[in-house]
């Protein structure tokens, strides 16, 4: 058994004033937008200022006493959280799916920083930390294709498995889908991964639009990989096995040049987080083609 991992980290400003809602079962939910800028450097050597908002959400207790703070839009702030995984039957039938971000930490910064109006009416911070890291296994094998403009994209599916304990001490389990998007020389480098290999990403939250088969607009969220690191099957990650004999294939690329809209996100059950993830679980479960854009 592998040990996984699911973080996100973000540092950006409150795109607007936050909200406490209730859900029909009396679950308190606060939603927050977080908002900042990515400097990323493009190939013709000129830096981009990509623009990002991701909503995120704290359930239970702790989202009434974050609501006690008095946020309010442009306040900087700094949140740790995990992407979560949900999935329901649409009312015009078939399945639809999302990730978004639920946070476990949010905490104010010490300074104030440079804050950008944007053409909504909300702020953003002009810079800010945007990280993604996650260990898990891939959901299928991934397939090589370029742009009409000649770069490179590989889209990747992880499985990333979640097990906590209830309040009857009942252990749980669940799967969480992640998309990942690699470009360029690392998603040339990354090829000839296939189904069930363990990996490590990092990289940077984004959010997408996309057509389904009906020509509808859809929304996803995905992480844009900077790093890849192919690990070993059946041991720990950080263990001297899996250091020693995991294949190395870490790259690193750049990312499109492009801005993400804000995505809001609905609200689940809260469970302990722990990073127990078994290397072929939850693969025989992977969620239909057409719910997803690649």
């Amino acid at each position: 058994m592998a040990r996984g991992m699911n973080h996100v980290y973000l540092v950006g400003s409150l795109a607007r004033d936050p909200e406490l809602r209730y859900t029909p079962s009396g679950v308190p939910v606060f939603e927050a937008t977080i908002a900042g800028e990515d400097h990323l450097m493009g190939n013709d050597g000129k830096e981009r200022k990509l623009p990002w908002y991701h909503r995120v959400s704290i359930l239970g207790k702790p989202a009434e006493w974050q609501s006690e703070r008095n946020l309010k839009a442009g306040d900087p702030v700094l949140v740790e959280g995990t992407l979560d995984y949900s999935q329901w039957e649409a009312p015009e039938g078939g399945k639809r799916s999302q990730v978004r971000v639920k946070a476990l930490r949010m905490e104010s910064l010490g300074t104030q920083p440079e804050l950008v109006q944007d053409a909504g009416g909300g702020v953003r911070m002009g810079g800010g930390w945007n990280t993604v890291m996650v260990v898990g296994n891939l959901a299928r094998d991934p397939e090589l294709r370029y742009t009409p403009t000649g770069d490179a994209v590989l889209g990747l599916s992880m499985a990333v498995n979640e097990t906590w304990k209830d309040r009857n001490g009942n252990q749980q389990e669940k799967t969480h889908w992640i998309d990942i998007t690699l470009w360029r020389e690392l998603a040339e480098a990354c090829q000839n991964l296939s189904k069930g290999d363990p990996v490590l990403i990092q990289g940077r939250l984004v959010n997408d639009s996309w057509q389904d088969k009906d020509g509808n607009k859809r929304n996803t969220t995905k992480v844009e990989a900077t790093k890849v690191e192919a690990l070993a099957r059946g041991v720990g990650v950080g263990t001297p096995a899996a250091t020693s004999s995991a294949p190395r294939m870490q790259a690193t690329g750049s990312a499109p040049t492009r801005s993400a809209p804000p995505a809001r996100a609905a609200a689940s059950p809260q469970g302990n987080r722990s990073a127990g993830l078994d290397i072929d679980q939850g693969l025989d479960d992977f969620p239909p083609e057409e719910d997803l854009p690649f």
